[in-house]
């Protein structure tokens, strides 16, 4: 079974940049397609962006199209979410998910 932890969340200015950062643990994700939810109290739990295996394919969602880029580095069996120019609306609890598991997730405000 894969473990996945998140990492990089925190309080950013509207404008500013974060970059998330999963690292699985258990086995390898090189052969998993992987992607990173969001999710606000209340409100259900919504795809932000996914990378096929070789990261060749990435899907996002109109919301954060071309703020927000996925990678990933199979060698260290990690995908990032690089955020710039985030807004208000990108307050959310983000969460990897991959290989059926999720990880615990971690908190992104944005604030001024």
């Amino acid at each position: 079974q894969v473990q996945l932890i998140e990492s990089g969340g925190g309080l950013v200015q509207p404008g500013g940049s974060l970059r998330l950062s999963c690292v699985a643990s258990g086995r390898t994700i090189s052969n998993e397609v992987m992607a990173w939810y969001r999710q606000i109290p209340g409100k259900e739990r919504e795809l932000v962006s996914s990378i096929s295996q070789t990261g060749t394919i990435t899907y996002y969602a109109d919301s954060v199209k071309g703020r927000f880029t996925i990678s990933r580095d199979n060698a260290k069996n990690s995908v990032y979410l690089q955020m710039n120019d985030v807004n208000f609306e990108d307050t959310a609890v983000y969460f990897c998910e991959g290989a059926r598991s999720w990880g615990p997730g971690t908190q992104v405000t944005v604030s001024s």
